[in-house]
């Protein structure tokens, strides 16, 4: 395994980040403990969770049960979030100074640790000054219950917005901004990107096969396989990109590569990427990504890509602002 430095600091986290949204409504707790216990055995360290995850807490508390088998917390880099309704009442949701001590406490028990290495806003609040947010953050930090803060589909100025308020208040502030990311999709290229890399923020993209339309689906299709989309967005993707998937799977197919190990590849050869988040249902799937360190990408490759899925803007080929204006 492959592992880097979370963003500016000296934590050192796996280039492969085990998603667990699976666990609980896809994946049963036995079969996701023995997805855990193999991520381990690959050198896996970084997890990355939510409290909204399996509804009311579920995939927090199979992860807990995991860590109660001995010697596996200290193991792990553990990513959870916050922000998402956990209850009906007022003030079950969103960044306010009160969820956040809830929200944080609920989730050290159902995890049953007694802290979380990175602590991620699951979205940001537009009704919650940054003044409270950090406040909120600075009072779990000091208490020991979180090390290390993150954000999660953040826009560039929202990353500026957050990191100034922190430094005013001499606070190490956002390590990692989790952000939708793949060959289909790289919006984020435009102002994430670098607004992270400015700050010193590690990019962990999630859903980097696209819902499964970079992961060989027209392939499965055609052998009368049944193909995997998440409910919300699969079929649609599908039928948005199906040019360039079928052209991305021919492409694959000359290089001799599964599309999956070459998406995972990609991401994880760009600049600012700390690594994707991989959401395996079965151990046969995790054991797949790894093959994404062997894919060798030359610029030939690269190319290709490019013409395939195009950098956003009208000079995508430039960084922002030159990609969209001189």
């Amino acid at each position: 395994m492959e592992y880097t430095n979370l963003g500016r600091t000296g934590l050192s986290v796996s280039r492969l980040v085990l998603g667990t949204m699976n666990f609980g409504p896809h994946t049963t707790e036995d079969d996701s403990h023995a997805l855990m216990d193999r991520a381990l055995e690959h050198g896996i360290n970084f997890f990355d969770t939510a409290n909204i995850y399996g509804g009311d807490g579920l995939t927090e508390e199979i992860i807990g049960r995991w860590f109660a088998g001995g010697g596996r917390r200290d193991k792990t880099v553990l990513a959870t979030k916050l922000y998402g309704a956990m209850g009906e009442w007022p003030n079950s949701n969103r960044l306010s100074a009160l969820n956040i001590r809830r929200a944080a406490d609920a989730s050290l028990k159902r995890l049953q640790t007694d802290y979380i290495d990175l602590y991620q806003m699951h979205h940001v609040d537009r009704n919650t000054p940054w003044e409270e947010v950090w406040e909120g953050f600075e009072v779990l930090r000091q208490q020991g219950k979180v090390l290390y803060f993150g954000s999660s589909n953040f826009a560039g100025w929202h990353l500026a917005q957050a990191q100034e308020a922190a430094k005013s208040r001499h606070f190490l502030g956002l390590v990692a901004e989790q952000s939708l990311y793949n060959l289909a999709n790289r919006f984020i290229e435009l102002d994430v990107l670098p607004a992270a890399k400015h700050y010193g923020i590690g990019v962990i993209p999630w859903s980097p096969l696209s819902s499964g339309i970079l992961g060989g689906v027209l392939a499965k299709i055609s052998r009368g396989e049944s193909a995997r989309h998440d409910k919300w967005a699969g079929p649609e993707l599908l039928q948005r990109h199906r040019s360039q998937v079928e052209a991305y799977e021919l492409l694959c197919e000359s290089r001799g590569v599964h599309p999956a190990d070459l998406a995972l590849a990609w991401l994880l050869s760009r600049d600012g990427v700390t690594g994707p988040i991989i959401g395996p249902r079965t151990v046969e799937q995790l054991d797949g990504s790894l093959r994404a360190f062997d894919v060798e990408l030359d610029g030939d490759l690269l190319a290709e890509l490019d013409k395939i899925f195009p950098p956003p803007g009208p000079n995508g080929d430039k960084p922002a602002p030159e990609a969209y204006s001189w």
